[in-house]
């Protein structure tokens, strides 16, 4: 899909991510920016403090500077877009926004990512009160941190940061979920996102309620419901979960698998996919799990459900192959610091000074030097 509203938030804490400092909360607390939910208000709402407000804001200024929040990314990768959204933030909002991004190893304090080299997603930018300001970004850079400033000071509901993740090939070795976003995977075409999007599918953990899934619009005619996924790298699938929990009034009947290794063959082409899963029978709010023998390579995976409903999660998991390895790798290097690969490379025992050379090195060697690295 190219609609960058469309690409998974990486930022939400529905996905795992959290705001870790801020320098100033004093009416509204920093913890709000990430929320799942839209922001909500209820006028005539006051506390000790002022109008309780649902999102983040500081004090006046009456000094210079500006106030900052530092966010860690639930699923690190490449932002596409920027939303400041500034719901119901009408006399205080911040006439200004910016946004850098940072890409540090580990779990590192707020004390150690102010220190962090910090680079330019969105420059100082107007923002309009009370509503979502949208914002693309051009970038190459894999962050694992957003630092968002408000210029000089105000409110802001919510930050919503789309964007494509990239796999840490530390966790993407051995058998892992090829379709978990996490990893890499991600939507490419769907028939129906009526109630909700399908990404939710493929993101971590369990979904806490029905909402936090896919589902579509009730059908009326005799087709049925489907989604493509395209792996995070062309693999063997060993096993398949398909989740239909807090679904229980409208779980799919049946659902079916189906692949295709877009290496030898067009997706677009209907006679290229072959049979993972026949057609199973589901049950409502179920965790089905089910063993997949095909042994075929593929690199995207359609998930029918028949005729409509809604879904909780879809994991495929199983190995990637030689070559797909390889190319997850490329898209990690190609896409973080070579600092920052080599804080990895050593974490994985390779030793400082091939660590040192692989992070720095490029070209079509390098790659299957740094693969193997990982494997």
């Amino acid at each position: 899909m190219n609609d960058r509203s469309a690409l998974p938030e990486l930022a939400s804490r529905a996905v795992g991510g959290a705001v870790v400092h801020a320098n100033d909360e004093l009416f509204a607390e920093r913890e709000n920016l990430i929320k799942p939910a839209a922001p909500a208000y209820q006028p005539y709402t006051f506390g000790h403090k002022g109008q309780v407000y649902d999102g983040w804001e500081t004090r006046r200024r009456r000094e210079p500077g500006h106030d900052f929040a530092l966010i860690r990314l639930g699923l690190p990768g490449i932002v596409r877009r920027l939303v400041v959204d500034t719901a119901f933030f009408t006399g205080n909002y911040p006439p200004e926004v910016s946004v850098q991004g940072a890409a540090v190893d580990g779990y590192p304090s707020p004390a150690e990512l102010l220190d962090a080299d910090w680079v330019e997603l969105l420059p100082a930018s107007p923002v309009r009160g009370d509503a979502e300001n949208s914002f693309d970004v051009d970038t190459a850079l894999r962050c694992t941190h957003l630092k968002l400033c408000m210029h000089p000071d105000g409110g802001i509901a919510r930050l919503r940061a789309r964007g494509e993740p990239v796999a840490d090939p530390r966790w993407a070795r051995g058998e892992f979920d090829l379709a978990a976003l996490e990893h890499g995977g991600h939507v490419t075409g769907c028939s129906n996102m009526f109630y909700s999007s399908p990404s939710n599918l493929l993101a971590p953990g369990r979904a806490a309620v029905m909402g936090e899934g896919w589902e579509t619009a009730r059908r009326r005619d005799d087709g049925n419901d489907w989604v493509e996924v395209g792996l995070a790298a062309a693999g063997v699938l060993t096993a398949a979960e398909l989740d239909t929990s807090h679904f229980v009034g409208n779980a799919p009947g049946w659902a079916t698998l189906s692949g295709v290794d877009g290496r030898v063959a067009d997706p677009a082409d209907p006679a290229a996919w072959r049979e993972i899963l026949p057609r199973t029978r589901l049950q409502p709010d179920t965790r089905h799990r089910f063993r997949l023998h095909s042994g075929a390579e593929f690199t995207h995976v359609r998930l029918d459900v028949h005729p409509d409903g809604g879904m909780a999660r879809l994991r495929l998991h199983g190995t990637a192959t030689a070559d797909g390895h390889a190319d997850l790798v490329r898209r990690w290097s190609a896409a973080v610091p070579p600092e920052y690969a080599r804080a990895v490379l050593l974490d994985c025992g390779v030793p400082a000074d091939t660590a040192a050379e692989l992070a720095a090195a490029s070209g079509p060697d390098a790659d299957t030097a740094l693969a193997a690295a990982f494997r």
